[in-house]
């Protein structure tokens, strides 16, 4: 046999054992008399020792492999006497006896260490190798892992798990589709799915009432570090479901995983509608492991003289407590020279700074006095020693920037805790967006969603001040900062759902072409129903309080979406162009 233990596996107790190891050379060492190898593989690294008064020609063999080498090595374990605390094979290593090189390596083009030289794309295009190193490793293994404990759990809640298509059609809403074309059936295309949305909605339509599917998912969109072409969602539905059902069942998961996983006890989620997210946070992905929400105090400053303020939608801001101190005239210029950026697009930052001995200093002090800017600053919870940030301009705009400001303002002064956990749902979502720039509806979240019982009547008002009323029967968890999951209860009437596709501006015909297939399953007893989906990676990443999702996915894209490490995509062969009917313009020649 190759192994009789893994690297990981051996312990003091073992001493005495004659044993196999196999792996690759994590490092070698020369010490004259004694030469020592790491051998690394994917559960451990365990030290091998040559000696060269027992044994010289074997110890000569280990000073020429190199880094990466594959090998086997057999011998004993023995306690060492310099023992490795940050090992868990700390305590021994192998006298080896026998050694054979399975495969030898080229030099690696990065150090396969914890921390290591290589720059992302190069680690990119060899990906096989910076799996090997331990921050990746044990991303995919903790990815694994909650996979897994999934799946357990969701079985064990009565889910059965169901496979649905990656070829299947493509629709308008949504993200751009990838698109797989036909040979058999020329100028037709597949689209590979974005979410098993319809599918699995037909499956409560079909009976089997609680549905899971950890499942592929594609988009053609731009990309980001928490953003990839293909990714990977928990993606649930239930039948005969009211939201706090889905939101019960859907928590318990959360509390499960994070317990199962990191050994961290949560309490009960909080909830918080869309509505006040957006006007205390500015976003509807608040994060509350700092307090400092937005206030509103447009009707004290506005009015008064001051054009900014006066011409402007709202004025609003945050208050820094007890921080004044902190901020020089120097920070301040760079916080204003960072909210001006294109990616803010602020045209200014006003400061009030309320100092220990009542008076105040401000950006705007010459055109108010103390006891005007105090009282705006009693309106924004503040006291003495605080110091207050305020935007003004269009409603939405300012309270995004502001929302971008507070996240900066809590990044600058260390306000966020790394060891805490912070949930909370997003509910009452509006139904619908208005798209200025094509005059027509969105589905904030998806077309089948559903309205909330009250607000069934609006969908036949002619009225589209009636339609921005309206709130979806929606959810979305987030956590920290980050939206890890969302969902809604469904439409599950087919009248109610031609009355949403009116609204979104499909003719009977479009409907027809593109969902008929779903409006017919309806015809058949759809029973009430509503569901989730989760980010897996995304998950795995807020989890393990990581940015980027990339470390989770074992081959991800780059930038670009590309594959660097296989070149993907790539240019057909023209006579596989000829099969799929297709052919690429000449831009030269037209």
């Amino acid at each position: 046999m190759y192994r009789t233990h893994t690297c990981g596996e051996l312990r003091i107790e073992h001493v005495g054992q004659e044993v196999t190891l196999a792996g690759w050379v994590a490092a070698v060492r020369d010490f004259g008399p004694l030469t020592f190898i790491d051998l690394r593989d994917r559960y451990g690294i365990t030290q091998l020792v040559f000696d060269m008064q027992t044994n010289p020609e074997l110890c000569e063999s280990a000073r020429r492999i190199g880094r990466e080498w594959v090998i086997q090595a057999r011998g004993k374990v023995r306690e060492r006497s310099n023992k490795n605390p940050n090992r868990a094979t700390g305590d021994i290593e192998i006298e080896v006896h026998q050694l054979s090189v399975l495969n030898p390596s080229k030099i690696p083009p990065f150090t396969i260490e914890t921390h290591t030289d290589g720059g992302e794309e190069l680690r990119m295009k060899y990906r096989y190798l910076d799996i090997r190193r331990d921050p990746v490793k044990e991303k995919l293994l903790f990815r694994a892992r909650l996979a897994m404990e999934t799946r357990l759990y969701l079985s064990s809640q009565g889910f059965v798990e169901i496979e649905t298509p990656y070829l299947i059609k493509s629709t308008p809403e949504g993200a751009r589709d990838f698109v797989v074309p036909s040979r058999l059936h020329p100028g037709q295309f597949y689209a590979l799915p974005q979410s098993p949305q319809t599918f699995k909605q037909i499956l409560m339509v079909a009976g089997m009432d609680k549905y899971f599917q950890i499942v592929k998912c594609f988009r053609d969109e731009d990309l980001r570090a928490d953003r990839q072409p293909e990714f990977t969602q928990i993606d649930c539905e239930m039948s005969f479901v009211e939201r706090e059902d889905v939101l019960q069942t859907f928590e318990g998961l959360i509390r499960h995983l994070y317990k199962s996983l990191l050994d961290i006890e949560l309490g009960p989620f909080p909830r918080m509608t869309y509505e006040e997210a957006m006007t205390k946070y500015g976003t509807d992905k608040p994060d509350l492991r700092f307090d400092m929400v937005i206030h509103d105090i447009s009707e004290h400053a506005k009015g008064k003289g001051f054009q900014v303020f006066d011409s402007a939608e709202i004025v609003a801001g945050l208050c820094v407590p007890q921080r004044a101190n902190d901020f020089t005239n120097r920070i301040i210029k760079e916080l204003t020279a960072w909210v001006q950026r294109p990616q803010i697009g602020a045209k200014g930052l006003v400061y009030i700074k309320w100092n220990a001995d009542d008076t105040t200093k401000s950006s705007i002090g010459k055109f108010f006095d103390d006891e005007t800017l105090r009282s705006w600053l009693a309106h924004m919870d503040a006291r003495p020693g605080d110091i207050a940030f305020l935007l003004a301009g269009k409603k939405g705009e300012t309270l995004r920037q502001l929302s971008e400001l507070r996240l900066e303002l809590a990044h600058r002064l260390e306000l966020i805790p790394d060891d805490t956990v912070k949930p909370v749902w997003i509910v009452d979502f509006p139904l619908l967006e208005w798209d200025e720039d094509e005059q027509r509806f969105h589905a904030m979240h998806h077309p089948f969603t559903a309205p909330r019982d009250e607000d069934l009547p609006l969908l036949d008002s002619t009225d589209h001040s009636d339609h921005l009323r309206i709130k979806a029967n929606a959810y979305d968890l987030v956590i920290n900062g980050a939206e890890i999951g969302g969902g809604s209860i469904r439409i599950h009437d087919r009248t109610v759902q031609m009355k949403m596709f009116r609204l979104l501006g499909f003719s009977p015909e479009e409907v027809e072409a593109q969902f008929g297939f779903l409006l017919h399953a309806f015809e058949y007893g759809a029973p009430p129903h509503g569901g989730i989906a989760f980010g897996l990676d995304r998950l795995c990443a807020i989890m393990q309080n990581q940015k980027s999702i990339r470390d989770y996915i074992a081959f991800p894209k780059n930038n670009q979406g590309r594959d660097i490490m296989i070149d993907a995509p790539a240019p057909l062969e023209p006579h596989q162009l000829e099969e799929l009917h297709l052919c690429i313009r000449n831009n030269a020649q037209d």
